[in-house]
């Protein structure tokens, strides 16, 4: 199916039957992507005297129970509620699901002090001759398969400095896109900057916001423009297991 698109004045086509899913899926196998230190995700059947909840079992239908935590099992959306004081759901503050996007591969800086970091000017180099998008996806080098089944905890994977979220502000950007665990480093003693930043909590909160860790892009997705749909479950919590899908546009 082709539909055309128009964004701050160019038009773009899309054919929305060639979706490109860049999206970890949430399983039980140990082998599964991990990250803040949880324990995988675990399926569970109903047991209700002598009714157990799985065809296998003897149970007439499968009827189980999921216990996981949507920022270490897999892909997930996060609104400011992630953060705040107040009770914001992602499920409340997403309203929108399709938006022109730019991806982009980032080589992570390394610092003395071991760290790897995107920067403000790793943005500005990929970004320079961008119009403007709605959402950025970052896809970091090395981007290997390991990154479908990583175990994140205790490893300081890379992260995004403050500056380089306070960019992705002043070009517009509202929806962000990354294959690490967070935007911020793995232990910064709570501070938290690029969230912060990147929804000005306090101060001007931008509730329609939204950020998304833990996706994966195939290599053999080139970098350039794409239609972002944005899929997420229908919680009313600060986060929800989401399915992010490109779309390439021509």
């Amino acid at each position: 199916m082709i539909a055309t698109i128009f964004h701050r004045g160019k038009e773009f086509k899309v054919d929305f039957f060639k979706p490109l899913d860049i999206s970890i899926p949430l399983t039980d196998k140990k082998e599964c992507v991990s990250a803040w230190y949880v324990e995988p995700m675990k399926l569970e059947p109903v047991v209700n005297g002598s009714w157990v909840g799985d065809v296998n079992k003897g149970g007439s239908v499968n009827f189980r129970n999921i216990t996981f935590n949507p920022h270490g099992n897999g892909t997930h959306t996060e609104c400011v509620g992630h953060i705040s004081k107040e009770f914001y759901t992602i499920n409340k503050n997403l309203h929108r699901f399709l938006f022109v996007a730019e991806l982009i591969t980032v080589l992570p800086q390394e610092l003395e002090n071991g760290d790897h970091v995107i920067t403000k000017k790793i943005l500005e180099d990929h970004l320079k001759d961008v119009i403007a998008p709605e959402a950025l996806v970052i896809r970091t080098l090395s981007n290997g398969l390991n990154k479908l089944h990583h175990q994140y905890s205790h490893t300081n994977p890379p992260f995004v400095t403050k500056e380089a979220i306070l960019y992705l502000n002043e070009i517009g950007v509202e929806h962000l896109l990354i294959d690490m665990p967070s935007i911020d480093k793995e232990n910064d003693d709570g501070k938290l900057e690029a969230h912060h930043a990147f929804w000005q909590y306090p101060e001007n909160t931008l509730l329609q916001k939204t950020i998304t860790e833990l996706i994966y892009v195939p290599n053999e997705i080139y970098d350039g423009t794409y239609i972002l749909n944005l899929q997420i479950a229908p919680f009313e919590n600060d986060a929800s297991p989401s399915k992010p899908v490109l779309y390439k546009v021509f």
